[in-house]
């Protein structure tokens, strides 16, 4: 298993694409300088009128699959 930490800013309007579906993939940039692609969908939870702003803990299974998201 891995956990990957990171921190995401990002405006409500410039989620709605990936909160809508038009967009799939979010890129940031774990604390360790690693570039990640994650689904949007796994946001969604996140998204306040301000939008997702905070630090964020993604937990992969050994394969590299997904398991879990949360926020810190």
């Amino acid at each position: 298993m891995m956990e990957l930490l990171f921190s995401l800013n990002v405006s409500y309007e410039a989620f709605l694409p990936y909160y809508q579906g038009l967009a799939e993939k979010v890129q940031v940039r774990d604390h360790q300088g690693r570039v990640l692609h994650i689904n949007g969908k796994y946001f969604r939870p996140y998204l306040t009128p301000q939008g997702i702003h905070g630090q964020f803990k993604l937990v992969l299974s050994s394969e590299g699959n997904f398991k879990s998201l949360n926020k810190l």
